[in-house]
């Protein structure tokens, strides 16, 4: 008996440690203790949620009591978000109500962080600071090397989102000079490229969405950012669904949950029907088995396939362009979109159908030939798309052996052109049954 008994305890405490294997508790960490003193002074109370390493998300929180639904995960109050309020409220008020033009609420911030992060010790907002990443993986902060083993589209707008960095901190330099005062040090050491791209990451990854009143000292931008400590270091799943915002009654920012959530169990949120590009522009990270996933075919691929001399083909290009069928057009997890079938349908049109273009944009049926040239087209592009995938792939096992120090940006991207590759195959499968049926 004494036996079973000692069998059934280490069972229990198995079972009990099972609970920690995927999330490794780190709230005994000393800046996970500061900054919890530090949310505590400014009126923030929480019981449930524990800082924790999780082994396919990194940090996140973790729950030690069930969750059901409704619950509220967690009530953020006020006086703990960091807003463009904050920031007048600052040193550098001043010095933002009297610029010209008007900054816009997004600069005040980016300056806010950089300013705070300079002062060290000396920063109340210290503790939030210490927990925020010293790097980010957002295509802006990516090189050369790796931006070119993006998707085509993704690439276009990852070139996009440096160009605007970059502008905006060329545009921000008179003013940053303008804060020299504030400083013993030479401003363009602290204010310097490197210092705004780490800035703008923080915001553009971690903000909430909180709407602010319009206020004459900034441009007309929208002001509708706020960092929320602690609450940011929730992490994304396409999977659960919650309720998030800014209670009025208790001036807390809420998020209630609609999912339920186990003991010990990684407590998710989600940012939005994002497919994995849009995750990686915005975010820097990806969601594996993301539902909302998808391959994007642009325009001149989809041109490849088709006969330069169709006397017809610009007046074709003319109509998908005018009704916004040249944009979005891909490959999901239940293979091609309607979109992308509805625009290789419409290019795929004989010189006799023609006419009937307004029915191919509606969906309808056009003739046989139409439907079976549409097939073979759109199974010829995705042939070609899991042919530069896999070639992509090649490039970057090759790129990660040479080069070390890309090796975590490189796997990112790996990670992407990998859920792509699955997407692609099985949209190849969808494609194949289709044409047999036809």
């Amino acid at each position: 008996m004494k036996k079973s008994r000692g069998r059934t305890g280490r069972k229990r405490r198995r079972k009990h440690l099972q609970g920690f294997m995927d999330g490794v508790n780190c709230s005994h960490k000393l800046e996970y203790i500061k900054l919890k003193k530090w949310l505590k002074d400014r009126g923030f109370e929480d019981h449930n949620l524990r800082p924790a390493e999780f082994k396919d998300t990194g940090r996140g929180l973790m729950t030690t009591k069930a969750l059901q639904v409704r619950a509220l995960i967690i009530s953020l109050p006020e006086k703990c978000l960091l807003t463009t309020g904050t920031v007048l409220s600052s040193c550098l008020g001043e010095y933002i109500m009297k610029w010209k033009p008007p900054v816009s609420p997004l600069i005040a911030l980016c300056t806010f962080l950089i300013t705070e992060k300079h002062a060290g010790e000396k920063s109340p907002w210290k503790p939030y600071l210490d927990v925020l990443p010293e790097t980010y993986t957002c295509p802006v902060c990516l090189e050369h090397d790796v931006v070119s083993l993006l998707p085509k589209p993704l690439r276009k707008k990852a070139q996009e989102q440096k160009t605007t960095v970059h502008e905006l901190y060329m545009s921000s330099k008179a003013f940053f000079s303008s804060l020299q005062p504030l400083f013993s040090e030479n401003i363009g050491t602290i204010f310097n490229y490197s210092a705004l791209e780490w800035a703008w990451c923080s915001i553009n990854t971690r903000t909430i969405y909180m709407k602010h009143s319009q206020r004459e000292c900034f441009s007309l931008e929208p002001d509708v950012y706020a960092l929320a400590p602690y609450l940011d270091l929730l992490n994304h799943s396409p999977n659960v669904q919650v309720k998030a915002a800014f209670n009025e009654q208790t001036r807390s920012y809420e998020i209630q949950t609609n999912s339920q959530c186990k003991k010990y169990e990684e407590v998710f949120i989600c940012y939005g029907p994002h497919d994995n590009q849009r995750l990686l522009l915005e975010y820097g990270f990806i969601a594996v088995d993301n539902p909302h996933s998808s391959v994007y075919v642009s325009s001149d691929i989809l041109l490849k396939y088709f006969p330069p001399r169709d006397k017809q083909r610009n007046a074709k290009l003319s109509i998908l362009k005018d009704h916004n069928f040249l944009e979005n057009l891909t490959f999901g997890w239940d293979g091609p979109s309607w979109r992308l079938l509805t625009a290789l349908k419409l290019l795929s049109l004989g010189a006799d159908e023609f006419t009937c273009w307004r029915r191919t944009l509606l969906g309808d049926v056009i003739s046989a030939r139409n439907e079976q040239q549409t097939l073979n087209i759109t199974a010829k592009i995705c042939s070609f798309l899991i042919e530069e995938t896999q070639h992509a792939l090649l490039q970057i096992s090759q790129l990660k052996r040479n080069k070390e120090n890309l090796r975590k940006h490189l796997a990112l991207v790996e990670a992407l052109r990998l859920e792509d590759l699955k997407i692609l195959q099985k949209s190849a499968e969808i494609l194949c049954s289709l044409n047999m049926a036809t």
